[in-house]
């Protein structure tokens, strides 16, 4: 637990916001109760939290839609709240982005359970372990693809491309294990965690975001089994890399 981590809640009602930031700052995390996506978008531009609670119902823009404004410019966890109990609802939401999903009525200890397993999930996510228990090579080339793992930078034909952790993430299995097949449940595990109970349809998402910024991206569905990252020709690793 980090006594630092700011944690906004984003609920039209009071008794609400009141009832999870009193739980929360019991545990020692600061804490912030806004009552619209809007006040929300403002604080996100201003003083971003380390994880967002957010209630789908709002007045003005809804939660879905401040989830996918948010998951636009970064992977800051976020917990989404709402009394709809139903299917469709949830996979929206994780396929929105959201980390987890939770319905009306619930405990505040369980809350504050999501909440610290969220973050350390975030925490374990940003770290520099490869995967595999195999230290990540300094630098990947495939083709016009280049990453830089210790820095979590990459570039497409020679230009910086912006990515998110989980997107980040993602490449960076692909392109240490080229041409390799993983099922949507391998790269739930490697991204989200194995402990991640939403859609698998996450990944399909989260692809489809990585080609909207990176054109031409190699990486294809493998049909009945998931996807691989095609590499027709040698793939080059540095063990060091001199910085520019």
């Amino acid at each position: 637990m980090n006594q630092h981590d700011l944690i906004a809640i984003v609920d039209d009602d009071l008794n609400i916001r009141n009832l999870v930031e009193a739980f929360l700052q019991k545990e020692n995390y600061r804490t912030v109760g806004l009552g619209s996506a809007e006040e929300a978008w403002e604080l996100w531009k201003t003083s971003p939290p380390d994880m967002w609670v957010l209630d789908i119902m709002l007045p003005g823009m809804d939660g879905y839609e401040f989830c996918r404004r948010i998951r636009s410019e970064a992977e800051v966890p976020i917990i989404m709240i709402s009394a709809r109990d139903n299917e469709v609802d949830k996979i929206l939401g994780l396929e929105l982005g959201s980390d987890d999903y939770l319905v009306k009525p619930f405990s505040p200890r369980e809350l504050v359970a999501r909440i610290k397993r969220q973050l350390q999930r975030w925490y374990k996510l940003n770290g520099q372990e490869g995967h595999a228990g195999t230290p990540s090579p300094a630098r990947i080339e495939l083709g016009q693809l280049e990453l830089l793992p210790e820095e979590r930078r990459v570039f497409w034909q020679g230009e910086e491309v912006d990515l998110t952790s989980k997107e980040f993430t993602m490449l960076q299995v692909f392109a240490e294990n080229p041409n390799r097949a993983f099922t949507r449940d391998e790269l739930l595990t490697y991204v989200w965690g194995d402990d991640y109970f939403g859609s698998d349809r996450a990944v399909d998402h989260l692809i489809k975001r990585m080609r909207k910024k990176i054109d031409q991206l190699p990486i294809e569905a493998v049909w009945g089994h998931g996807y691989r990252m095609r590499n027709d020709g040698g793939d080059r690793r540095d063990e060091t890399r001199t910085p520019n």
